[in-house]
């Protein structure tokens, strides 16, 4: 299990201040739809519409382990589908969109409340953007593995069949269980979450909280907004 530490200097980054929206697009037929089209899809595997589990008892279950953490990583100065620029490279941050002065923030105070809150951590999966796998060393201090599955595809928009790729890719890390008494944290993007379970993740820093079964499919249990972790 990793112990998650948050230096005490990183609190006076706290007074910084900066809500954007990452570009996610669906399809119907092979024609390409807005976000907001897609919201309305529900997939017919195992996964309640609406999160079951009342917010005051979310911690103590959150404690026990056994979820998968699924973030949308924090605020960005910008939104744009920076995936689609020919000139973006997964090596290049400068290339990249960048977290905002808010984002960062955010980051922070999120690993501030799983610190302070003793919520256990095993795992933190982050895509290969510089946006996620820095939402994680703000929060986290640390990512454990990089994920080519979690990336966005290059496009814009998307068919079905770029849906049914980020579904296959995605799927298996939100069905895997995590170690005993610890929770799986990954950072993602917004697109492959909704490919997965038809739900369009806004705003960007919120959570999915997801019990998956170990077999091919998970329930959703809640959902937390980054100012959210604090009031658990």
């Amino acid at each position: 299990m990793s112990k998650i530490l948050i230096p005490l200097f990183t609190a006076l980054l706290l007074s910084a201040c900066g809500l954007n929206r990452e570009t996610g697009a669906s399809s119907n037929d092979g024609q390409a739809v807005t976000p907001a089209d897609q919201k309305t899809k529900k997939l017919s595997f195992a996964l309640s519409s609406e999160p079951n589990i009342d917010k005051s008892t979310l911690l103590a279950s959150l404690k026990d382990g056994g979820y998968v953490i699924y973030f949308r990583h924090a605020t960005t100065e910008r939104d744009y589908a920076d995936q689609a620029d020919p000139l973006m490279r997964l090596d290049d941050c400068s290339s990249q969109r960048k977290l905002s002065t808010q984002g960062i923030k955010e980051s922070y105070e999120i690993g501030i409340s799983f610190a302070s809150k003793e919520i256990p951590v095993g795992e933190i999966i982050v895509s290969e953007y510089c946006r996620s796998w820095k939402t994680a060393n703000h929060a986290f201090g640390e990512w454990t593995q990089k994920d080519s599955r979690l990336n966005f595809l290059p496009y814009e928009n998307y068919t079905e069949d770029h849906i049914e790729l980020m579904k296959k890719n995605v799927m298996p890390l939100l069905t895997r269980p995590p170690l005993s008494g610890i929770n799986t944290v990954i950072v993602g993007h917004d697109d492959p979450f909704e490919a997965v379970t038809g739900i369009y993740p806004e705003p960007q820093g919120i959570a999915y909280i997801i019990q998956p079964d170990g077999g091919k499919s998970f329930k959703l249990i809640a959902s937390v907004l980054p100012s959210e972790w604090a009031t658990l």
